[in-house]
């Protein structure tokens, strides 16, 4: 029960900070997109199309020493995600980890993989393993393979012939290495876009057949981050509604079997469904966003912002303009008024990743997870 007692402080706070009677603090879940290289050409993203229009754009990303001065000013955070492009194609990531492992001291990291790359993506994940457990073995490495669609259909959807039977081997490979690893936890994950939301049984069925550790899913949506804002990616409320029935009815299935913290997180996932849902169409937070106070997103250059969905049209700073020191960028004039445009409402979305720390800081939907977990707090 540590994480309780080490999450529960920082809740209070952010509320307190949010009316205006503490400070800000520093984030609970810190997102790192180390690069904007990718091989895929996926239909929800357009990311690839940056360094193919400006190709001198990749020599702006930050290098392993900026890295570290920021990682040493944040200090610790409990979940670190990292992001893309494609991360396995930043050849330093097992470097980078080692010095989140040793600044950030996360209790969970989080990395996903479009797996176009097996042999490679599979090297740096045992070399990422080994840094994780000499750092601290009971950091929780959870690793993410994206899956779209099944065969052909995936291919299409990301824009890479093979890719299917790519993510289908490196999966397979990387769960059979969970026995010598007690932290890794192999997953799989589907963005739920206009071109696969009318085929989510299915899919969800021959992911469930795989048997991943868990089954991650969110809607595709249209992001400052993944130029994308002119693309009709996103399914309508009602075609989403009913592809996360297909969810709910799986994660109600054998939910006695579960062990506790299994249950735990479909239970607030069972929340997070219905919000974003109502998100999508009454068009507003339903509940209060904590983007830019819980969460962190910093790009491959070293922009900070609240959220990915408001990205380059919201950044709060770049941290090489405050001399890499996260606390300065973090208190500074921009980021309170980026954080006053927030909460004024004046934004919304259901990115899963902000969704789910709203969750955390908004006890009638903490209230609600726990009914749904069978526990009353």
């Amino acid at each position: 029960m540590g994480y309780i007692k080490e999450i529960l402080p920082k809740i209070i706070r952010y509320r307190l900070h949010r009316i205006g009677l503490a400070s800000s603090g520093r984030p609970l879940n810190f997102t790192f997109s180390v690069t904007n290289v990718c091989q895929s050409r996926c239909r929800t993203c357009s990311i690839w199309k940056l360094y193919e229009n400006d190709p001198s754009k990749r020599d702006e990303e930050l290098d392993i020493d900026e890295i570290e001065k920021i990682f040493r000013s944040l200090g610790h955070v409990y979940i670190f995600n990292i992001s893309g492009g494609e991360p396995f194609l930043r050849p330093d990531l097992p470097q980078i980890i080692k010095l989140a492992c040793e600044y950030l001291r996360p209790a969970v990291i989080h990395l996903p993989t479009n797996a176009l790359a097996p042999d490679l993506v599979e090297q740096k994940t045992l070399e990422i393993l080994k840094v994780i457990n000499e750092s601290n073995p009971a950091i929780q490495f959870t690793f993410k393979p994206s899956l779209d669609h099944i065969g052909d259909r995936h291919d299409d959807i990301r824009g890479v012939k093979g890719n299917f039977e790519k993510v289908i081997t490196l999966f397979q490979r990387l769960k059979e290495r969970k026995g010598q690893f007690s932290n890794l936890h192999v997953e799989l994950g589907t963005i739920i876009s206009r071109w696969n939301v009318n085929d989510i049984k299915a899919i969800s069925e021959f992911v469930l057949g795989l048997e991943p550790d868990s089954y991650r899913n969110e809607i595709a949506e249209q992001r400052s981050e993944m130029f994308n804002g002119e693309d009709p990616v996103t399914p309508s409320p009602d075609e989403y509604r009913k592809a996360v029935d297909v969810f709910i009815q799986t994660m109600n299935t054998g939910k006695k079997k579960k062990v506790f913290f299994q249950r735990l997180t479909n239970a607030f996932r069972l929340v997070y469904y219905d919000l974003a849902i109502r998100i999508m169409k009454e068009r507003r937070q339903v509940i209060p966003c904590y983007a830019g106070i819980s969460n962190a997103h910093m790009t491959p250059y070293g922009d900070i912002w609240p959220c990915c969905t408001l990205g380059y049209d919201m950044s709060m700073g770049k941290l090489r303009d405050y001399d890499y020191d996260f606390s300065a960028l973090w208190n500074s004039k921009r980021a309170a008024q980026i954080r006053g445009y927030i909460r004024e409402g004046r934004c919304h979305c259901p990115l899963a990743n902000q969704t789910y720390s709203n969750i955390l800081m908004n006890w009638p939907s903490v209230i609600k997870a726990m009914k749904n977990v069978g526990f009353n707090p």
